[in-house]
């Protein structure tokens, strides 16, 4: 492959405004090897992007943990397995996004098959990427199974069995890491010590790769949502006026709450699933445009990308706190959690 073939579409867009021997060129400072632009972008702005990403990481980190624990200890995890599917795998993908971004502002020099590796699996973002996108899958998962619960609940009792469930929650682990893997594989390189990602892919499979990217992991699992919810809604409201016809003998207390239960695991998905659109549509319009050169100059490395993609990660973040103030038992444990002191107040005796 020549390199005018080979070019990934981050080095492709940095040479459209300079030389490549200008780019190429290469100092030492402090005993690594950079390129003067990187070493400007990284002392400038690189490092505080770096370290706002670790901390949120280490956010996500937390919230996920506390929601799987008062999942668990509000035995609910046995009925939700795969909302605590859900949070485990964006407790993994905050663990290794902290990992890698600590890492990296050691600014190590990759060298030797070992460096290859790390390469491969972690400076790639793979496992970071493996886990969000699974947790993308999941997510969708999750509201299809809402879906045939509700829609066709005949149904879903007959063939929803355990295993099918532990099938589905393995699904997105397995979707997730080979999807990730085989893209890394095919677009990565450890070049000057440095290892570039999703940057040796030609610009016809880069086009095809983003666009596969963007139309499966945004546009389909968002038309699953709206499709699923809004069939569920439909069949919600179906429901409550058989029930307000039948007001006068009116269901048992037992079936109320079940009612109640059901609506409200219905109403945290929703909400999570319209913190999902909005938090990821800013990253995929920016690879979409990026990807496809509809606005040149653009690069992974700027601030545009960076903003984007932080916002993208608030989502992994922010997401376990709407379980905690929407989900009724885990907003149950999570309140037991909180010390609070009461205080009494002492009568007055007098003077």
């Amino acid at each position: 492959m020549t390199e005018e073939n080979s070019t990934t579409l981050h080095l492709s867009v940095a040479m459209t405004t300079k030389e490549v021997d200008e780019v190429n060129e290469t100092q030492t400072i402090g005993g690594n090897t950079t390129t003067p632009s990187s070493y400007w972008y990284y002392w400038n702005t690189g490092i505080y992007v770096e370290v706002c990403v670790i901390i949120i990481a280490v956010v996500g980190m937390a919230g996920n943990g506390l929601i799987i624990y008062a999942l668990v200890a509000s035995k609910q995890h046995k009925k939700h397995a795969l909302i605590v599917n859900q949070n485990v795998l964006d407790l993994c993908s905050s663990f290794f996004m902290a990992i890698l971004y600590a890492v990296q502002l050691g600014k190590f020099t990759l060298t030797g098959e070992l460096g290859y590796w790390l390469c491969m699996l972690l400076f790639s973002e793979n496992l970071i990427w493996s886990a969000t996108n699974g947790s993308m899958v999941n997510l969708a998962i999750i509201t299809i199974d809402r879906y045939l619960k509700v829609v066709y609940a005949v149904w879903s009792r007959k063939w929803l069995r355990p295993w099918v469930v532990r099938s589905a929650m393995v699904f997105p682990w397995l979707a997730g890491f080979a999807y990730n893997t085989t893209i890394v594989f095919l677009s990565s390189a450890v070049i000057n010590g440095r290892c570039h990602s999703y940057e040796l892919l030609g610009y016809v499979d880069n086009i095809i790769s983003i666009s596969f990217y963007v139309s499966f992991f945004y546009f389909i699992i968002l038309a699953i949502f709206i499709f699923c919810y809004g069939r569920i809604l439909v069949k919600i409201r179906k429901q409550a006026r058989v029930m307000a016809s039948h007001n006068a003998t009116g269901p048992s207390t037992a079936q109320n709450q079940s009612n109640q239960i059901q609506s409200n695991v219905i109403k945290t998905m929703i909400f999570v699933s319209a913190f999902y659109a909005i938090a990821w549509l800013p990253y995929t319009l920016y690879i979409f445009i990026f990807g496809t050169m509809i606005i040149p100059g653009l690069s992974f490395f700027d601030d545009a990308f960076h903003a984007v993609t932080f916002i993208a990660f608030f989502y992994t973040a922010a997401n376990p706190f709407i379980y905690a103030t929407k989900f009724d038992p885990v907003r149950k444990v999570l309140k037991k959690l909180i010390p609070c002191k009461r205080t009494t107040v002492q009568p007055s005796t007098g003077a």
